[in-house]
């Protein structure tokens, strides 16, 4: 059974600092892109920044560029994780993480962590 098991998120002032981790099992996970993609109610959902071993690619969103920085560690434990730096307001969201077969695919999904920046 696949699982991907998001963690980390809460309540941040502007400016702040958290990072989310996501936990992933029943997959082999070199083999898969990983994606932190957030939803805000009333909006689109947007893609925040994703990650592939197999080619070493990233993504970021305009949005999260320089603050935002996606990593993953596959030695000790599957997880891929979001350290999110400058926290603003408008970042308030659930962050939910993704994997997929490559960049821009996602397959599997994690449950979602609330992330509230306050001004």
């Amino acid at each position: 059974e696949v699982q991907l098991q998001a963690s980390g998120g809460g309540l941040v002032q502007a400016g702040g600092s958290l990072r989310l981790s996501c936990a992933v099992s029943g997959i082999t996970f070199d083999d898969y892109a990983m994606s932190w993609i957030r939803q805000v109610p009333g909006k689109e959902r947007e893609v925040v920044s994703c990650t592939s071993k197999s080619d070493g690619s990233t993504y970021y969103a305009d949005s999260v560029k320089g603050r935002f920085t996606i990593s993953s560690d596959s030695n000790t434990e599957n997880e891929v994780f979001l350290q999110m730096n400058s926290l603003k307001p408008e970042d308030t969201a659930v962050y939910f993480c993704a994997a997929g077969v490559s960049l821009g695919t996602y397959i599997h999904w994690g449950q979602g962590t609330q992330v509230t920046v306050s001004s």
